[in-house]
């Protein structure tokens, strides 16, 4: 009986290697952590994600544009996803290629997703091998968790290359094992007594009947790299630190697999704080598919949406890698997926990292500035970081140091956030880091932030406190905005969906602005350790600020 595996590989495409073949042109880095196990069987089964040419990208662009703008007559007609599909369905002369460039080799087991840009074919690993030269699986372990993976360049037909984007997802093994670099550091005790739920309404300005009331109205949190919530540390979570409040203690949806063993840090954060801003909401948690070898979970989040009609309106994610680490076709299709994710009225929040700036060592040439995708992708809310300015008593924020922000070396600044980012780079030009540290046309992040410092969370039915970093920020604006959505739906309106046009035209209005502080960057002589820092209105390092729920509320409300 063959074992399931399932892949993934990203497919770069640089020049004519020989005749018909385009190569992938990147080397394969294998983290020291991972143990090199052997090679895979040739009979043994994996699974591959294909990702086919879309149709009509720059037009799924503009209506993604004219729905997300408040002075737009199109401002929250968004698609269905049936609407999606017929907008940006593979041709049928792609989808024919792509099968019988399968089927030449044998490989007719595939699956599709409704939105027909995505196939998931599974083969065994001497067909893989032959559909893509060069390629040799190998398995690798780290903390019981086994992976497979081509361990060296491989290459695809030229007649085909043109009709993919790439294969599979993971260009390579995770480092580190976490969502993020999230500082999971204990603070010296004693200094604060912690943020709770209570904390967090208090400075935000949510009252008692700040809580959801709608039927039609939800929220998602999504985990990847074998991270698990228990329901027995909610309910222990809300029963501690939900008594003000009405509030749910359950989940309504997982979709995936919940693995067994202890529950993680990131998820239990993750779910409780989502669940107690946005309280009263139904929340939905997108799990890990469980399969030891499945190496990006991420890419099967993204298909998942791609095969569902019904999803909650607002989806929070701590989960990142450094961009130069990814190829800028596998980033530019993940966009185009985050594009179709907004035309459906679906607003995706992501965590802006726990590295700051970043730091990009270049040996013996000038460091730089190391930004993070999907923090980077000018298509989705990305959520930085803050910390009370005195932590004994809930006052004014500051910058938390470890808040990541920046500019994009991949994309291009987009329209929307144009005049505020030139704003404050002219603001603050005498006490900038070198320009040759960073990108200043690049996409600028994150796009507003809240309190990311000295959290207390309930997991494996132990409260802990200290827990701090941008995935604790993120789900906490997250539930602000399904409230928010909640108010909408009461008045008649659609859903916010992609927020940023409409952010970035509000000009700070309904936040509160973060002005002080810096974050953290490269060690060396130049930068010393500082990135940017925070200054008035729109800032690298917190964004517009931090929200002022009712006023923000109320600005949100107009149609």
């Amino acid at each position: 009986m063959h074992t399931l595996l399932s892949f993934s590989i990203l497919l770069l495409f640089s020049s004519l290697a020989r005749s018909g073949y385009l190569e992938y042109d990147q080397d394969v880095l294998i983290p020291k952590d991972w143990s090199h196990v052997g090679r895979v069987g040739p009979s043994e089964e994996l699974e591959l994600t294909l990702a086919l040419k879309q149709q009509n990208v720059q037009l799924l662009e503009e209506t993604l544009r004219m729905a997300s703008d408040p002075d737009s007559a199109q401002y929250g007609k968004y698609l269905s996803l049936e609407e999606v599909a017929s907008l940006v369905r593979p041709s049928e002369l792609t989808q024919k290629v792509v099968r019988r460039w399968l089927q030449s080799h044998g490989v007719s087991n595939c699956l599709t997703v409704h939105t027909q840009d995505f196939l998931q074919c599974t083969m065994t690993a001497e067909a893989a091998e032959s559909l893509l030269p060069g390629s040799r699986f190998h398995r690798y372990i780290r903390d019981g968790c086994s992976l497979v993976r081509s361990s060296a360049p491989y290459s695809v037909h030229g007649d085909v290359h043109q009709h993919l984007d790439f294969v599979g997802g993971l260009h390579r093994l995770p480092p580190g094992g976490k969502d993020f670099d999230e500082k999971r550091q204990q603070s010296k005790a004693g200094l604060h007594l912690g943020v709770t739920p209570a904390i967090l309404r208090a400075r935000y300005n949510l009252t008692a009947a700040d809580v959801g009331s709608v039927q039609n109205n939800s929220q998602a949190v999504a985990q990847f790299l074998e991270q698990y919530y228990h329901p027995a540390d909610l309910a222990e979570f809300m029963k501690m630190f939900g008594g003000t409040f009405q509030h749910l203690s359950q989940v309504e949806r997982v979709v995936g697999t919940q693995g067994g063993g202890k529950a993680g840090l990131e998820a239990s954060l993750d779910v409780e704080y989502i669940m107690s801003t946005g309280a009263n909401i139904s929340t939905w948690v997108f799990t890990n598919p469980g399969r030891h070898e499945s190496q990006e979970p991420f890419l099967q989040w993204m298909v998942l949406l791609s095969n569902m009609s019904d999803l909650p309106w607002v989806h929070t994610i701590s989960y990142g890698d450094d961009e130069d680490s990814l190829s800028t076709a596998y980033m530019t299709r993940i966009n185009t997926e985050f594009m179709k994710a907004g035309v459906r009225g679906l607003s995706l929040l992501f965590a802006s990292g726990d590295s700051g700036a970043g730091c990009r060592h270049m040996g013996k040439e000038q460091n730089s500035f190391r930004p993070s995708f999907p923090a980077s992708s000018p298509y989705v809310t990305t959520v930085g970081g803050t910390s009370f300015k005195n932590p004994f008593k809930v006052t004014y924020e500051v910058t938390d140091y470890i808040s990541g922000g920046g500019f994009s070396n991949v994309f291009k600044m987009p329209d929307y956030q144009a005049g505020a980012v030139e704003g404050y780079l002219k603001s603050v030009a005498a006490t900038l880091p070198p320009q040759s540290y960073f990108n200043t046309s690049g996409r600028a992040y994150p796009d507003m932030a809240a309190l990311s410092d000295n959290y207390w969370v309930v997991s494996n039915r132990v409260p802990i406190p200290w827990v701090s970093g941008t995935s604790a920020s993120t789900p906490v604006v997250g539930g602000m905005l399904s409230l928010i959505n909640g108010q909408r739906i009461l008045k008649g309106l659609p859903a916010l969906g992609f927020l940023n046009t409409r952010l970035y035209k509000l000009k700070g209005q309904g936040l509160f602005d973060v002005t002080e502080g810096c974050h953290l960057s490269c060690l060396d002589e130049q930068v010393q350790g500082k990135g940017f820092c925070a200054a008035p209105s729109w800032d690298p390092v917190t964004g517009w600020g931090t929200p002022n729920y009712p006023a923000l509320l109320a600005a949100l409300l107009s149609d």
